[in-house]
């Protein structure tokens, strides 16, 4: 492109001194902006004519405008200027750049333009140039803005006019229809924390719903019945949102023909939309129309006059928003141009990408590419089973379970044998009720693994080895074990886990190495960890994972001193709104909370439950329970003991005496208050994950625990003696007590991990 117009301009002889000198700026200018990897479109329009000077040039200069002179940001800039003298040309763009500014831009596709926006959730640029905001999984979201946040607020504080024209494509996931839908947004962040999915766009959610606060403007191109099941409107329909789902005001999706009153019903999800909204004199207009329809109608399928100066601050961004729900679609966004105080330039249809084909196989109905499907079928299954007969014959033999075929990667058995020493004694760093954990070295690639060997001919281990390969093995997050792969080689049931130096923050609480004691710094750092592992399964994974076995020694300490949570051999998967159905006690002594006792239902509120006895056990530096022995009678309940110091305003007489004070007290007192909040007697008076990070972050005010504990009655009234009688065995139906733990350096620890 930049030779094309370098080109031009150096065939063109300048008819004067300023016109040669537009020829100057405009050349230094373009070798700069494609220095910088700009492809936006470039052009020069023509040279001194009459008393004018008119051009064109692209420039990545803020938004701005002078005097006639608009400047577009990262986009092709048009000015025109009245005769002046040749110097005054060279200082335009410096006086410019103190004045309002004025937006236009335009992208027929989106080719190599990641950096020109700001991308979230399931959001990605297609190789095609496809603006791809979600793909067909349940419950996901996608963002796109902007980058730079726009001022619609002119001077005399009134809303701006703007105009915006974009291509979008809404493909099902089947004949039946998908959903949700997508919305054109303007929002005054980029970063919509804690939106919801299905309904709710990836927007809002439903206890921001409708405040006032939120000052978004949307309009919504929705696939499925309205907001709070059909209190808003029906599927297929277009709408305006201010602040909250339900629209203000909604149509079908369709379109006037020829300026008359006649409409035509358009399916969103029937192919290429194009649509237009204009905002002026407090007056939206929205309009939509199918891609073979060559241009704009004339009457625009809404006109609604809103109030927008109560919503608008002076600084949005504007962009896209989509979700799925239960109903998925693919939403694609295929050009998309905008412009303030002014109309958005039309999109050049012919050159838009087009999205890839998403079809299902259903729908393959011809004769020949049935053939051709069943002939790869056909060398499909021969080759894998000559694959597997040449590889049965190399290895010993092993048998692929139905589970095992999700699931990709799976080691050799001779490599894990290898790596081990045969699995030997001296390699042994973890022991468990149905495992032993080995710390072994890849002979592929010298990576460190800790391998855990379940115990063989339990129908519960290989409950377990399912259980951890089908939760941990999708999980990713900094603050999990990741779960490299596995392998059966006969009644052998082996899992490799990254291996984590530092071992478990139960060995660093009880058993450190050379009297060495967890900073207050470093004790925080792994709680706030684990909280946000904790959150990523309860809401931000595809399921919702239940661990039920949340405890100290399941919490190891890599080479930064982060806490990563392990052990997911307990752990249960349900989807999003539905309930757990497992009905059996299981978890450790002193982590189980009260209700699992009556009713064996595991749910993310006993996660929370664990969690909150983690925080008090962290920050006194004292196990949950210590039974009656020959010096004591009593049984130690640590929660009771920290709601007795708070109650009597001496709460920091809990904290752990091996710190010698040197903590923040602030950050103590939250861990420890938040912690018998956690483990409230009730579930539904237990916070939620999401609520608990917010604490740890002071981003909310923690509430004040009042009623923790009836009067006169223990913690765990609820527990039977006969119960506590086995807190020796520690855990119920438990697995290993960690995953990849391994032995402790204390002069690694000392040097700043």
């Amino acid at each position: 492109m930049y030779k094309t117009f370098n080109r031009r301009i150096q065939d063109r002889r300048p008819s004067s001194l300023v016109e040669a000198a537009l020829d100057l700026e405009v050349n230094v200018i373009m070798r700069l902006m494609w220095s910088r990897g700009h492809d936006q479109r470039v052009s020069k329009s023509r040279g001194l004519k009459g008393s004018n000077l008119y051009g064109c040039i692209s420039t990545a200069l803020l938004p701005v405008s002078w005097h006639g002179v608009k400047m577009e940001y990262d986009m092709t800039v048009s000015f025109s200027l009245p005769s002046l003298p040749p110097f005054f040309f060279f200082i335009v763009n410096g006086a410019a750049q103190s004045q309002s500014s004025s937006l236009d831009f335009v992208y027929n596709g989106f080719n190599r333009t990641e950096k020109n926006f700001t991308l979230k959730g399931a959001t990605i640029i297609k190789p095609s140039g496809a603006l791809k905001l979600t793909n067909r999984s349940r419950d996901v979201i996608g963002h796109a803005f902007y980058p730079d946040p726009i001022n619609l607020l002119n001077s005399s504080n009134n809303i701006s006019s703007f105009s915006t024209s974009f291509v979008f494509s809404i493909i099902p996931s089947g004949s039946d229809g998908g959903g949700y839908g997508l919305a054109f947004l303007l929002s005054p962040s980029t970063d919509l924390q804690g939106a919801d999915s299905g309904h709710f766009l990836g927007i809002l959610n439903s206890t921001n719903d409708g405040d006032e606060s939120n000052h978004i403007f949307a309009v919504e191109f929705d696939t499925v019945n309205g907001h709070n099941e059909g209190k808003s409107s029906e599927g297929n329909h277009v709408g305006i949102n201010i602040n909250k789902m339900d629209s203000i005001a909604s149509e079908p999706a369709s379109y006037y023909v020829n300026d008359t009153d006649k409409k035509e019903e358009v399916n969103l999800d029937s192919g290429h939309i194009q649509a237009w909204i204009d905002y002026a004199d407090g007056v939206v207009n929205v309009t939509i129309a199918p891609l073979s329809v060559p241009d704009k109608p004339m009457k625009p399928l809404m006109s609604k006059e809103i109030e927008l100066p109560g919503v608008v601050t002076n600084s949005m961004y504007v962009g896209f928003s989509a979700s799925t729900g239960e109903e998925r679609s693919s939403h694609y966004i295929l050009g998309w141009s905008f412009c303030i105080n002014g109309t958005a330039r039309p999109l050049n249809l012919s050159i838009l990408p087009v999205p890839p084909i998403e079809t299902d196989s259903s729908s393959l109905h011809t004769g020949i590419k049935v053939l051709i499907t069943g002939l790869a079928v056909i060398l499909l299954v021969f080759g894998a089973w000559l694959i597997r007969l040449l590889y049965r014959r190399k290895m010993k033999p092993e048998d692929l379970e139905d589970w095992e075929l999700d699931y990709p990667h799976r080691f050799r058995y001779k490599d894990l044998y290898t790596s081990t020493k045969g699995f030997k004694v001296s390699e042994v760093i973890g022991v468990g009720g149905f495992a032993t954990v080995y710390k072994g070295v890849l002979p592929t690639n010298g990576n460190e693994v800790a391998v855990k060997k379940i115990v063989q001919n339990l129908t519960h281990g290989m409950r377990e080895f399912a259980a951890e390969i089908e939760s941990l093995g999708r999980l990713r997050h900094k603050n999990l074990v990741n779960l490299q792969g596995w392998c059966k080689h006969k009644n052998d049931l082996l899992l490799v886990y990254d291996y984590i130096p530092n071992g478990s923050l139960d060995s660093l609480l009880f058993h450190p190495p050379d009297n060495f004691v967890l900073s207050w710094d470093q004790r925080f750092k792994i709680l706030r960890g684990i909280a946000a592992g904790l959150l990523y399964l309860h809401e931000e994974w595809e399921k919702v994972v239940i661990h039920r076995d949340v405890k100290a020694s399941n919490v190891l300490i890599d080479s930064d001193m982060n806490g990563r949570l392990g052990d997911f051999g307990l752990a249960r998967l349900y989807d999003h709104g539905k309930n757990s159905h497992t009905t059996s006690v299981v978890g450790t002594i002193g982590y189980i909370a009260p209700e699992l006792t009556r009713t064996g239902k595991a749910s993310t509120s006993s996660d929370v439950f664990a969690y909150g006895v983690l925080l008090l056990e962290v920050a006194c530096g004292k196990r949950p329970i210590r039974p009656a022995d020959s010096q004591s009678s009593d049984h130690f309940i640590l929660m009771d003991w920290v709601f007795e110091c708070y109650q009597a305003g001496q709460i920091l007489d809990a904290v752990d005496p091996r710190m010698n004070s040197v903590y923040v007290v602030e950050e103590v007192e939250l861990v420890l208050r938040l912690g018998l909040f956690c483990s409230h007697p009730r579930p539904e008076a237990r916070p939620t994950m999401r609520q608990v990070t917010r604490y740890l972050s002071r981003d909310d005010p923690l509430p004040i625990v009042d009623d923790w504990a009836a009067p006169d009655s223990s913690r765990f009234s609820d527990i039977s003696p006969r119960f506590l009688q086995i807190v020796s065995t520690d855990t119920i139906t438990s697995s290993c007590r960690s995953s990849s733990v391994g032995y402790i350096s204390s002069g690694s620890i000392r040097a700043g991990r």
